[in-house]
């Protein structure tokens, strides 16, 4: 039996939905990334995919990012431009803008540096025991995928986007149940947002996944740096 995490970021920490051979079998809210590792370490679980981006760069915009917002057209806006390390190193908003604008020619927005903490944490994790199961999706390209590649959704917090993406993972074998538990109390679509991770995780783990840019980047490390779907 292949097991794996797909894993979103929502306001307890961190929403785990968890696949055996394809088909739904957990939802579990957890405050930290390390105790998922540890699973994947001991080798209960095949892989991690988290809604994070994982790698970052010295210079420079990542492809990733570029290829995804391009893929998304309409949905573009769900993509955030990943600046460089450095800019993550600053400690404050405006120093990291003042660094990004720097390095890029571009600024920094509120919004992309809220991410600031769990993305420093989740790229922490990748020195971790378990470190090399963790993979960087993004829910979005994964749905697109779901719906054949062509499909524009509607919004993912409007009723119709909700059900639609549902729909999707039902008939590709996840199908959540109504009652999932303390995982429930999160918001809707970040429960989505990781089943698809784990959509996504599963096709890994089977080796028939894609990724953004194909072959993917590298980062200073040898790291890939990469969306996979």
């Amino acid at each position: 039996m292949v097991t794996v995490l797909g894993v979103d970021a929502c306001p307890a920490g961190w929403l785990a939905v968890g696949l055996h051979d394809g088909r739904f079998a957990e939802a579990r809210v957890v405050t930290a990334l390390r105790p998922l590792l540890a699973e994947a370490a001991a080798g209960s679980v095949a892989v991690v995919a988290v809604d994070m981006p994982l790698g970052l760069l010295d210079a420079g915009w990542r492809r990733a990012d570029t290829e995804a917002a391009a893929l998304l057209g309409p949905r573009r806006g769900s993509v955030f431009r990943v600046p460089p390390r450095a800019v993550w190193q600053e400690k404050e908003y405006d120093d990291a803008r003042r660094r990004c604008r720097e390095l890029t020619g571009a600024g920094l927005s509120r919004q992309t540096w809220g991410l600031a903490a769990k993305l420093r944490e989740a790229n922490a994790c990748l020195a971790e025991p378990g470190g090399d199961r963790l993979v960087e999706v993004h829910p979005e390209v994964s749905f697109r995928a779901l719906a054949g590649g062509t499909a524009s959704l509607a919004r993912k917090k409007s009723w119709a986007g909700q059900m639609a993406r549902r729909s999707l993972l039902a008939a590709a074998g996840i199908v959540l149940p109504d009652d999932l538990g303390d995982a429930g109390r999160t918001p809707p679509d970040d429960v989505l947002d990781a089943a698809a991770a784990a959509w996504t995780a599963h096709r890994i783990a089977r080796g028939c996944a894609h990724s953004l840019p194909d072959p993917p980047e590298r980062d200073a490390g040898g790291r890939s740096v990469a969306i996979w779907y």
